[in-house]
């Protein structure tokens, strides 16, 4: 799978969040947009990755970043896992692959108590005018965030 590099058209995407909301990265034009995809809902590192988010949110909000989370769950997933840990992003739901696929985060990385693992840990920062800032694959849950914050100095 082709991966993307800093400077090409960000693919486009349409893809409904855990609240049902429709988000395309044309409408999100004049915005920067962080786009992460996770492996799975409340697993350790998936949790730890996405408190992360969480904590940080509004220094990537007064930079005017938009965050948002992709993974392979439906809706009803999402939603219990940003209820549980109070994620103020919206997830994207992917379970068909499409988006991950698009951005070529798609492999077979085995499971977590029986939950399969299909997306590497990868982080896509998108320029106002819809290009790749940063193509970020393979990020470590745990220190990712604050390294993406430091790179844009957020």
């Amino acid at each position: 799978m082709k991966k993307l590099d800093k400077g090409m058209p960000a693919p486009e995407f349409q893809a409904r969040d855990a609240e049902d909301r429709v988000w395309r990265l044309r409408d999100l034009r004049g915005t920067k947009v962080i786009l992460y995809f996770y492996p799975a809902d409340d697993t350790p590192g998936c949790t730890k990755e996405a408190c992360d988010f969480r904590d940080a949110h509004s220094y990537f909000e007064d930079a005017n970043y938009v965050v948002l989370g992709v993974s392979p769950q439906g809706a009803k997933s999402h939603r219990n896992f940003a209820s549980k840990y109070g994620l103020g992003f919206p997830l994207l739901v992917d379970e068909d692959l499409a988006l991950a696929k698009a951005y070529g985060v798609v492999g077979d990385f085995g499971t977590w108590e029986d939950t399969p693992l299909k997306v590497t840990r990868s982080t896509f920062v998108i320029d106002e005018n819809g290009n790749i800032e940063q193509a970020l694959y393979g990020v470590r849950a745990k220190s990712h965030v604050e390294e993406l914050r430091q790179s844009l100095s957020v």
